[in-house]
């Protein structure tokens, strides 16, 4: 696709502006805990989620602004998690998007208070979307989805399970399952979130799942090699963090050659599924293999 990079870099800027409208002031005796927010969700990052939910509501005919609290809401998600993540009891990681994490800069508890008011606000954010033009019932079931896929059935679950694991040997199933929960349900969730709100009807949505399962597994198996073979400067984030977790990742277990080889294999299912559906969306394509072959 011709000008991809420009039009990425045109698109996230748009959604890291329209982003920062739902982000608090820094006023009043929280102030701190405000500034702690402000400072995870400003931190960079490419925005993908809620990026991946923009293109596949625009890849259904999606022209509305009830998309918008949606995707704020699913970066401040993601960035709770990460929030969490890096804490001491977590991963204890002092990077990350490129400088200090946040329990790094405001210490541990405020960072726990910043990861917690990320995930209320996030909900807060999304029913705004109830009070702009669109179909009532198409945001009920978005919101449905963001509360199931973001929480223990979704991405606290996954995480429950390799926080509970750590250091233990892992068999795949359970390495998928880690996958599956913790990364691709929220990739799942933004993809599904645009469908739906844009009018998909069930078989289209259950697709979109699939594709964003496959993505979800193809980004983490790379994740995982990228821990490896990456380079702090160019991640933004320590790499060889999972050794030194003592995490039994995908990578570890297969190799990396093999790992590699099953990244290919599930973005060509995602790509074969993407085609299938009766709509195209030649941006969302190119994003799809950008992300999953990424090298940061």
């Amino acid at each position: 696709m011709k000008n991809f990079d420009e039009l990425m870099k045109i698109r996230t800027e748009e959604i890291k502006e329209k982003i920062t409208e739902y982000l608090p002031k820094e006023e009043g005796f929280q102030r701190t805990l405000f500034e702690a927010v402000n400072y995870s969700m400003l931190a960079g990052g490419k925005k993908l989620r809620p990026l991946l939910m923009r293109e596949t509501y625009r890849m259904f005919g999606g022209k509305g602004e009830e998309i918008w609290p949606f995707m704020a809401a699913m970066e401040m998600i993601h960035t709770h998690s990460l929030i969490h993540d890096d804490l001491p009891a977590m991963d204890n990681d002092e990077y990350r998007r490129g400088r200090k994490t946040t329990h790094a800069v405001y210490g541990e508890a405020m960072a726990i208070l910043a990861g917690d008011a990320l995930l209320n606000l996030a909900y807060e954010t999304a029913v705004q979307a109830f009070f702009l033009e669109g179909d009532s019932g198409r945001k009920a079931k978005a919101l449905e989805i963001l509360a199931k896929k973001t929480g223990m059935y979704g991405m606290i679950g996954g995480q429950s399970v390799d926080v509970e694991n750590e250091g233990k040997p892992l068999t795949m199933e359970q390495i998928s399952f880690i996958y599956e929960l913790k990364t691709g349900a929220l990739i799942q969730a933004s993809m599904m979130i645009g469908a739906v709100l844009a009018g998909a009807n069930g078989e289209e949505t259950e697709k979109v799942e699939r594709i964003a399962g496959n993505v979800g597994m193809a980004f983490q198996i790379q994740d995982d090699i990228l821990d490896v073979t990456g380079d702090l400067k160019v991640l933004g984030k320590p790499v060889k963090s999972d050794e030194k977790n003592h995490k039994f990742t995908y990578a570890a277990v297969k190799g990396l050659e093999q790992a590699g080889k099953d990244v290919e294999a599930y973005s060509r299912e995602a790509v074969r599924l993407l085609e299938e559906l009766p709509y195209q969306n030649e941006f969302l394509h190119e994003l799809i293999l950008k992300l999953i072959h990424r090298n940061a």
